[in-house]
Formats: C-alpha cells, structure tokens, sequence
C-alpha cells in the first residue's frame, strides 16, 4: 500500500493528466486556453487553485502527521450498547469551551482593581453591547459545567469505567473535578459586591480549617493573612491563567488515554461467547 492510500480522499494529490502541463491539454499560461476562448484559462487556474489548497494540506500533513491524529480520534471502535450517557463527557468539554471564550469577551472589559471592579463589572452589563447575554451564558455556564462534570463522574463510577486499565483516566477526572471547583471558587469574587466578597470570605476560611495545608493554602489565595488590595488580582489571575491552563492541559491528557485505551461497555450488556468455543465447553 502506497503511503498516499493511508490518507483520506480530500488528503490525496491529484494525479497528473496527459495533455501538456494544463487538464484537457490546455496551457495555463495561454490567454485562450485549450478551447480558443478565455473559458479554458479560467477553467485551468481554478484546477490550479484547487490543487494548490489540497498540495498545502498535504504538505502540512506530512509534516505533522494530522490525518493519523484525526483518524485516532475520530474512527475508534466503540463497544455494543453506546448511549446517551456517553455524551456526557464531551458536553463537559463543550461547555468549558463556551466558558473559555466568554471569559476572554469578558476580560477584556473587567479591571482586577478593587476600586474599579465593580464599576467595570457594571459597565460591562449595562452599556456594552450583548454583555449582560455573554456575562450571564458566563454565569450559568459555570453551573452547567459542574453539573454536567458530576454527572460524567457519576456514569464513569456506576458503568465500572474506572477499573483497569483505566484507572489514571479516573485520576485525571477527578483532579479536574477539583480545578473545576477551583475555577468556580476564584471567579465568584470577580464581581467585588458584597455578595461575593463575603462568600468568599467564607470559602477561604473553610479551606483555612483544612488539615496542615490549608492554612498555607488559605494565604497563599489571599495574598496574606487577610482580605487586601492584593486578593482580587490574584484571584483573576489563577481564574484567567493558571486554573484554565492545567485544565486545558489535563482534557488533553485525558482525551488521549480515553483514545488509547477506549470506552466501556455498560454493566447490563455480557461479552458474547464465541460458537467454537460453546462447542469445545459442551
């Protein structure tokens, strides 16, 4: 097999016709092309075009191997049974995206400054055009996000998705459950109103309860011993920067392990016994 045969159609270079270095015969570089008219040139350039944009795709591929990735991802064997459970992972994904580019609409009207947050926040719902929509679909999101993340937890654990050899997809899950918990945490106090200035006061000092490092842990989100100037940037920094990083990082991690290894049947369905090997128990 040729190693061009491995890529899809759209991927493969077309071969060249007989008939000069134009298709039909006809000289590109001609002003009548093959039939003595301007309809041959035109025709001839637009083939060109075509297999210019197929030969870049192909150079790209070759380089970087994308058709082998795309079929790893995309044409994977998946066991008897699928549901509509199994979508509950990929709907995660797709509402960390959603949060991923309103969050970016929205930064770039927000001031981390404890004098102007509040006021940029303000501004960015009541004057700018379709904020309040991309704030609030920025909003819920978040509670989309858990929901649908606990939910994916859930049919993992009760389907048996977690046992060998897959229990690293497991870890990985879980340790985004956390940052997810995380991100939600830092950015309930981007608002600054009293609402979310004293919820999270609340929440850094339950964290602070925690056993050896959670006092460390409390100061460190704080920025000190106490609430300060310091507090809310570093807030916006782990919530814009360092939380969605390791999470973007981690999907990546997972997405490949469940490529790797694959999905699970549900508990209800039984492997079905070979006729050969019926006869040879009988």
């Amino acid at each position: 097999m040729k190693p061009t045969e491995l890529l899809p159609k759209f991927m493969r270079p077309t071969p060249k016709r007989p008939g000069g270095p134009g298709r039909n015969g006809a000289n590109p570089h001609s002003r009548t092309g093959g039939n003595g008219n301007g309809n041959g040139n035109v025709q001839a350039l637009k083939e060109q075009a075509a297999e210019g944009g197929i030969g870049l795709v192909g150079w790209i591929d070759e380089r970087m191997s994308g058709s082998t990735i795309a079929r790893a991802m995309l044409y994977r064997k998946t066991p008897k049974g699928t549901n509509w459970f199994y979508t509950l992972g990929s709907a995660t994904m797709f509402a960390f995206v959603a949060q991923a580019v309103t969050g970016v609409f929205l930064a770039m009207y927000y001031e981390p400054d404890p004098a102007r947050a509040y006021e940029s926040a303000q501004h960015l719902t009541d004057e700018v055009f379709m904020g309040e929509l991309v704030r609030g679909m920025h909003r819920w999101g978040a509670t989309v996000m858990i929901i649908l993340l606990f939910l994916h937890m859930g049919r993992t654990f009760f389907f048996g998705a977690y046992k060998y050899p897959r229990e690293l997809t497991w870890v990985i899950g879980v340790v985004l459950l956390v940052l997810t918990l995380v991100m939600g945490l830092t950015g309930y106090l981007l608002p600054f109103d009293q609402r979310s200035f004293w919820a999270t006061v609340v929440g850094v000092n339950i964290n602070a309860s925690g056993p050896i490092v959670g006092p460390y842990l409390a100061d460190f989100m704080r920025g000190g011993a106490e609430f300060g100037a310091t507090t809310l940037p570093r807030f916006y920094a782990l919530h814009m920067l360092l939380v969605p990083g390791l999470i973007g990082a981690l999907i990546g991690a997972h997405l490949f392990l469940v490529t790797k290894l694959g999905t699970t049947a549900p508990p209800w369905l039984k492997a079905e016994m070979k006729k050969d090997l019926r006869k040879e128990e009988v």
